[in-house]
C-alpha cells in the first residue's frame, strides 16, 4: 500500500522533466525575486536547503558557505545534479525525506526551503525535524504560500485544492505559519511578499 509520501513522490517524479517549463512564467515575474530575498537572510557556514527540486536556488547560494541540499524526488534530484555539474555549483545533494532527516541534532546554522511545505504530507513532523537539526540561535527560513485570510478567496482555494494536489502534489490551503509557530522556535518573523498568500517566514531556534 502506498503511503502519502510515496504518492507525492510519484507526482513530482512524473512532472520533473517539465517542472522548470511549467513555472517559467511565474519564475520570471515573481519567484526569482522572492528567492533572492529568501537567500539574503541565510547566515553562517553550514546551510541546509530542503526541497532543492531542480536546483532553482543555485544562483542565490552564498559564496563561501558549505551547502547541503536534499529532495525526496529522485527525478527532481537527478536534474539538480546535472545543473550543479554544468554550472560548477559546490553543493552536496542527497536523496532524503524532510520528515526523516538523516542528520544529527544542531548541525546547521541556517535551514532554508522555498515552496516546500505545501507538499510535505505531515508538515509539522517535517518542521520539527528542521528545528532539530538547526543549531541553537540558528534560523529556519521558509518561502511559502498558504491559504488566504480573505473568506471568499479561502473558499476558492479550498475548492481547488483537491485538483491541484492530484495534479502536482501541492496543497494551496495550508496554515504553514501557524504550524511553524507550534514547533518550539523562540521567535518567528513574517514578511508578506504576495498579498497575504506568499510569505517569507524566519524562525529563530
Amino acid at each position: 500500500m502506498k503511503t502519502d509520501s510515496d504518492q507525492i513522490k510519484h507526482r513530482y517524479n512524473r512532472i520533473a522533466p517539465f517542472f522548470d517549463g511549467m513555472e517559467a512564467c511565474f519564475e520570471g515575474l515573481f519567484f526569482k525575486r522572492w528567492r533572492q530575498r529568501l537567500w539574503e537572510k541565510a547566515e553562517g557556514r553550514h546551510i541546509l536547503e530542503v526541497g532543492v527540486g531542480t536546483g532553482k536556488n543555485f544562483d542565490f547560494y552564498p559564496s563561501g558557505a558549505k551547502i547541503t541540499a536534499i529532495d525526496f524526488s529522485d527525478k527532481m534530484l537527478a536534474i539538480a545534479k546535472q545543473k550543479a555539474e554544468k554550472r560548477y555549483v559546490d553543493v552536496s545533494l542527497n536523496l532524503m525525506d524532510v520528515e526523516y532527516l538523516d542528520y544529527g541534532d544542531n548541525c546547521f546554522d541556517t535551514v532554508i526551503a522555498s515552496f516546500v511545505f505545501c507538499s510535505v504530507p505531515h508538515p509539522r513532523r517535517g518542521l520539527k525535524e528542521l528545528h532539530r537539526v538547526c543549531k541553537p540561535g540558528g534560523k529556519v527560513i521558509l518561502l511559502e504560500h498558504e491559504i488566504s485570510a480573505n473568506e471568499t478567496m479561502a473558499k476558492v482555494m479550498n475548492a481547488l485544492n483537491p485538483l491541484v494536489l492530484r495534479a502536482v502534489g501541492a496543497n494551496i490551503n495550508r496554515h504553514t505559519l501557524n504550524t511553524v509557530k507550534s514547533c518550539g522556535f523562540k521567535m518567528v518573523y513574517v514578511e508578506c511578499l504576495g498579498g497575504d498568500v506568499v510569505k517569507l517566514i524566519e524562525a529563530v531556534k
